[in-house]
C-alpha cells in the first residue's frame, strides 16, 4: 500500500489546532513532523578540527597505557634504544612512535627437544632424528643421544639485546656441549649413566651460556632413551647379554668370596687362639717344673744323702715294675752262682 504524503500533509494543515475553542474544531499549534526531524539531522555537522583530535585521543591514549602481568616484564625502548624495564601492575609510557613495550614472561618453563621428532596433530612423539642425535662416543662406537632442555629468562635485557637469535644460539651450544660430554664417554656409559651425562652436559651448557650473555638459564636436561642404529642393534644385544652373563658370574664369584673367605678367617683365628692356649699351658707346666725342680734341690741341698737315695728308690720303685724277668747279680757274693732271681712270684732274697 502506497501513502500519498503530499494528500496527507493538506489534511493535516486543514485541521484545527489543540486546545483552541470547544470540542475538535478549535485552533491550535501543529506538531513537528518527521521528514522535519530527518532533515535537521542531515544538516547537522561536526567540526573537522573536533574529530580529528577525537581519533587522535583515542589511538594515542591506548599506546600510553599498559598493564604487565604475573611472571612478566616490561621492556621499554625509546627510539629504538633500551630505556628501562616495569614490574608487573598498570603503567604508562610514551605514545607509539616514541617508545616500544616488549613483554618477556621469565616464569615460564621453555623447552627445546633434540634429536627427537616430533608428531605433528597428535601430541604424541616421533622416532629419534639421526641428524642431531647421532654421536661418536669415547670408545669409537655410535650411538643415538637424544635429550630435552628445559629453559627460562633470567635477564631479559640480555636475552633482547646481547644475541641476535638466542634460540638458534642456545640449540647450537647445547648440541655441542652433549657431543662433548658423549665423546668422553663409552657406549656404555652412555646407555647405563643418562643422569651423570646429563648433569655433566648441563653444567657445560650454563657456562658456555653464561659467556655469551644470552640471559638463559637451563633448568634440567633430560636424556631419552640412548640406543644404538639399527642396523648395529642385534649385534649389540648379544654384547649386552654377554655383558650381563659376565656381571651375573662376577656376582656369583664375589658371594662365593664373601662366604669362604669370613669362614675361612673364623678357622684361623680358632687355630691361633688354640696354639696360644697350648703355649700357654705348656709354659705354665714348664714353670710348674721349674719351681718344683727348684723346691727340691733345696731340699737335696740340706741333706744329700738322703735324698740322693730317696730319689733313687722312688725312680726304681718306678722302673722296676715296668720290666719282665730281673736279675740281680752281685759282684761281691762268693758262691757259685751269683745270681738273685726275682722272676713272677719270687721275693727277692739277699744273702
Amino acid at each position: 500500500m502506497n501513502w500519498d504524503w503530499d494528500k496527507l500533509r493538506e489534511q493535516q494543515g486543514n485541521k484545527k489546532p489543540f486546545g483552541g475553542g470547544g470540542g475538535s474544531g478549535g485552533d491550535g499549534p501543529t506538531p513537528p513532523q518527521l521528514d522535519d526531524l530527518m532533515n535537521q539531522f542531515k544538516n547537522f555537522k561536526l567540526p573537522g578540527g573536533l574529530i580529528l583530535i577525537v581519533l587522535f585521543l583515542l589511538f594515542f591514549g591506548k599506546s600510553m597505557v599498559y598493564t604487565i602481568g604475573v611472571g612478566e616484564v616490561g621492556i621499554i625502548q625509546q627510539f629504538g634504544k633500551y630505556s628501562r624495564q616495569t614490574l608487573p601492575g598498570l603503567h604508562f609510557k610514551l605514545p607509539i612512535g616514541v617508545e616500544k613495550l616488549t613483554k618477556v614472561n621469565v616464569d615460564i618453563i621453555r623447552k627445546e627437544e633434540f634429536g627427537y621428532m616430533q608428531a605433528q596433530f597428535t601430541g604424541r612423539g616421533g622416532s629419534p632424528s639421526d641428524d642431531v642425535s647421532l654421536m661418536l662416543t669415547g670408545d669409537l662406537n655410535v650411538g643415538l643421544v637424544p635429550w630435552l632442555v628445559q629453559y627460562r629468562i633470567d635477564d631479559p635485557v640480555k636475552y633482547l639485546f646481547e644475541v641476535e637469535s638466542p634460540e638458534n644460539l642456545l640449540r647450537d651450544m647445547s648440541e655441542a656441549s652433549m657431543r662433548q660430554v658423549v665423546g668422553d664417554r663409552t657406549i656404555n656409559e652412555v646407555i647405563i649413566k643418562r643422569d651423570e651425562i646429563a648433569m655433566a652436559a648441563k653444567e657445560l651448557l650454563q657456562e658456555e651460556l653464561k659467556d655469551a650473555k644470552t640471559g638463559i638459564v637451563v633448568s634440567t636436561i633430560e636424556m631419552q632413551k640412548t640406543n644404538v642404529p639399527g642396523p648395529v642393534q642385534p649385534s649389540f644385544n648379544e654384547v649386552n647379554k654377554a655383558q650381563q652373563e659376565k656381571e651375573t658370574m662376577i656376582y656369583k664369584a664375589r658371594e662365593g668370596y664373601n662366604t669362604a673367605i669370613p669362614t675361612a678367617h673364623g678357622e684361623a683365628e680358632r687355630t691361633v687362639l688354640a696354639a696360644e692356649g697350648y703355649a700357654l699351658d705348656r709354659i705354665n707346666r714348664a714353670k710348674g717344673d721349674a719351681n718344683r725342680f727348684l723346691a727340691l734341690f733345696e731340699e737335696y741341698d740340706k741333706a744329700k744323702d738322703v735324698t740322693t737315695r730317696r730319689i733313687y728308690l722312688e725312680k726304681m720303685g718306678e722302673i722296676l715294675p715296668k720290666l719282665g724277668r730281673k736279675y740281680i747279680v752281685d759282684e761281691n757274693q762268693k758262691n757259685m752262682l751269683p745270681l738273685l732271681n726275682m722272676g713272677p712270684g719270687k721275693e727277692a732274697i739277699s744273702k
